[in-house]
């Protein structure tokens, strides 16, 4: 570990595209850099100047809210999401190139990334479930009309949430019906629509929705999504806005729907069976393909406020004392300000620190994604060739890929030396594995970045504002950066709150396979802090080690009235042990984004000179999360081990099992050694980068 009285390497500037391409994995794919700049441009042009000048004031779709819509279609930003044989201009899987798209427009403000991404929204049960037919019409209708094409733009709405008492709060309970309108031998069955939206964003504007319904029909068999479109014949009705204190540069309602529509709007399509209309996906089994990849984009909204933070904060620090007499030019007082004081560095630190990690952990999450989607395409089409329906079909199907996966997992696991090249070959090829293999991980990552990103970025956003003093709770603030705290709150709740991601990862994190990659990552991480003590690496795997061991012990333990400790409704165990692995797993991310910058960096030369400051920072940000990281563990595993025993004794655990976690909470606390030493470092590096002599947009 370096020592402060070490020199070390000091970052010169903030991270650019330069550094950020090669952590978050995109400098090679020139389409994505493109997406990225232009997107910049409209953030930081016309979005900028509709926060500046008030535009968030009104609850209203107004005529300059929908200029933002029309420069978002001009940028490319629109038709990102589509094929090239849809009209737009990417091939293959979009979770990347989206999550992108929303960092760069969240930078500036939230409710234009929602603007941009509810549209995709609708289009994800489309995308992901529909017929061929639906997914030409409306993936391509959504793409802006070529010069000389006369066609209406459709522009897409998602009508999942419902009035109260649902507010989708339960997503399985739907006010929405469908019913047989009309039904005539040989024609195509007619379908009445009753819906009632709550919270729907686009709805100002959209002219088609995708709206999840349940059946009040016995000749209708399940639930299902359907498309609505504005010129259906019955109600349309947008209804009256919603009275947001946020993201009000989306366009938000509560609409009404009445409309007739023809059975072959049900998304994914049907077939009859006795007389009755038998839709080939539920809604649930829609919204869970939809979910399981959108979160993912909404997590990095809060990502990206954290990270546009820093430079306003660094800015009011420096400047805060400027003015007074004290205060000439080339004196500590006036260059650096509050920043000579040790407890703004470090509070800096922090936000910073959270919003890297929370990058890194959303920015995998979405290529995971990338790498799932082929996958899972090939998966569907498998069992729709082979009639294979139902989870328990499924389930059996995958018995055997399972059994492989986890040998799978064990091969990589062992040092490369000892790896045998045609049993990995073998598994690499099966798809059915590397399916089982990734959805252990897409299962995890979407849920946890959406929780820790969103829940804890609020939190530490706040934080961010605070560092401004005064200034920070002002409508001139730089950076937006109040509008931003009060935009990270819905953003917390958007597509679940927190509960519900907590739910999922209660259910997914102990998955057998994805507990054998963590062990495995344990192990790595003990490689690595035996080469790069200065990371974390130790610290963190000590605290995975913790953790696991906590999992275990709680799923095989009863408290003292003799109830089972982890289970589906002891959400009092589940949930935090959710939430602590949530933590670890943006602090690894944040690690390996490193080890890629110091492994990738050199090949850019205008990062040669640059890169040791910035892989001495990153590497001693990481070393501070890490110890973040672990407390948050240490407090969790501590709490929920020894909390639910008899009160009486210190601690009522089997002396054996008191005996392994002491020893490993011990062992972890001790690896802490050289943390704070490294927030020092990085504290000195926040203090003395350059920043540039304004903003790059208003305020």
């Amino acid at each position: 570990m370096n020592t402060n009285a070490e020199k070390t390497a000091l970052m010169s500037t903030l991270p650019g595209d330069d550094v950020r391409s090669i952590m978050w994995r995109f400098a090679d794919r020139y389409e994505h850099q493109m997406v990225v700049q232009a997107t910049r441009s409209v953030a930081r042009g016309i979005v900028a100047r509709l926060v500046a000048d008030k535009q968030r004031a009104t609850h209203d779709w107004t005529p300059r809210k929908q200029e933002m819509l029309e420069a978002m279609d001009a940028a490319g930003i629109t038709a990102a999401f589509m094929e090239p044989d849809q009209g737009g201009y990417i091939s293959g899987p979009k979770n990347l190139v989206l999550a992108l798209i929303a960092f760069e427009l969240a930078w500036v403000d939230a409710g234009a990334a929602t603007a941009s991404l509810a549209n995709n929204l609708a289009l994800e049960p489309i995308q992901e479930k529909g017929t061929p037919e639906q997914i030409h019409h409306y993936m391509s209708g959504c793409v802006p009309p070529k010069p000389g094409e006369k066609r209406e733009m459709l522009r897409g709405s998602f009508a999942l949430t419902e009035p109260l008492p649902y507010v989708g709060v339960d997503a399985g309970m739907l006010s929405g019906k469908i019913r047989i309108s009309e039904w005539k031998e040989g024609q195509e069955p007619m379908i009445q629509v009753e819906k009632r939206g709550r919270f729907i964003t686009n709805m100002g504007y959209a002219n088609f929705v995708t709206a999840a319904v349940d059946t009040d029909d016995p000749k209708i068999k399940s639930s299902c999504m359907v498309i609505l479109e504005k010129g259906d014949p019955g109600v349309y009705d947008p209804g009256a806005p919603t009275l947001k204190l946020v993201h009000q540069l989306s366009c938000t309602h509560d609409p009404i729907f009445n409309l007739k529509i023809p059975a072959s709007r049900i998304i994914g399509g049907y077939t009859i069976k006795d007389g009755v209309i038998v839709p080939n996906y539920t809604h649930n089994e829609v919204i869970e393909a939809v979910f399981r990849r959108t979160r993912v984009t909404v997590a990095m909204m809060t990502s990206a406020k954290l990270l546009s933070a820093i430079e306003p904060v660094i800015r009011y620090q420096r400047t805060r004392y400027r003015g007074g007499d004290a205060a000439k030019p080339g004196t500590p007082r006036y260059d650096l300000g509050i920043q000579q004081k040790e407890d703004a560095q470090h509070r800096l630190i922090d936000v910073w620190a959270t919003g890297e990690a929370s990058a890194s952990l959303g920015f995998e999450a979405a290529r995971i994604f990338d790498e799932f989607d082929s996958l899972e395409k090939q998966k569907d089409a498998m069992f729709l060739k082979e009639g294979i329906k139902g989870p328990r079909a499924q389930m059996k199907v995958f018995a055997e890929p399972r059994k492989k996966a986890l040998a799978y997992v064990a091969e990589t696991g062992k040092p490369e030396a000892r790896r045998d090249p045609k049993v990995l070959e073998a598994y690499n090829n099966d798809f059915l594995v590397q399916y089982v293999v990734k959805e252990s991980l897409a299962d995890v990552f979407c849920p946890a970045c959406k929780l820790w990103n969103t829940g804890y970025g609020a939190t530490m956003m706040r934080e961010a504002v605070s560092l401004m003093g005064g200034y920070g709770i002002t409508e001139d603030c730089p950076g937006f950066l109040t509008q931003k705290w009060s935009d990270a709150q819905l953003e917390a709740t958007y597509e679940g709150p927190e509960c519900v991601q907590r739910r999922q990862m209660s259910l997914t994190m102990t998955n057998d396979v994805f507990l054998a990659q963590f062990r495995n990552w344990i192990k790595d991480l003990r490689q690595l802090d035996a080469t790069k003590p200065g990371m974390g690496a130790g610290t963190l795997a000590g605290a995975m080690e913790l953790w696991l061991w906590s999992v275990e012990y709680l799923r095989n333990a009863k408290d003292a009235n003799g109830k089972t400790l982890y289970g589906g409704q002891r959400q009092g165990v589940t949930f935090p042990m959710a939430d602590a692995l949530a933590w670890m797993l943006g602090s690894r991310q944040l690690i390996l984004d490193t080890l890629e910058l110091e492994k990738k960096g050199p090949e850019n030369p205008t990062l040669a000179e640059g890169l040791p400051g910035f892989v001495q920072f990153y590497s001693d940000l990481s070393c501070v999360q890490a110890a973040r990281a672990a407390g948050e563990v240490a407090k969790i595993c501590a709490e929920l081990v020894c909390g639910y025993h008899a009160k009486g004794a210190t601690c009522a655990l089997p002396d054996a099992a008191l005996k392994t976690f002491s020893e490993l909470r011990e062992k972890l606390e001790c690896s802490l050694a050289g943390a704070r030493l490294a927030k020092d470092r990085a504290g000195e590096a926040a203090s003395q980068v350059m920043i540039p002599e304004a903003l790059d947009y208003p305020l």
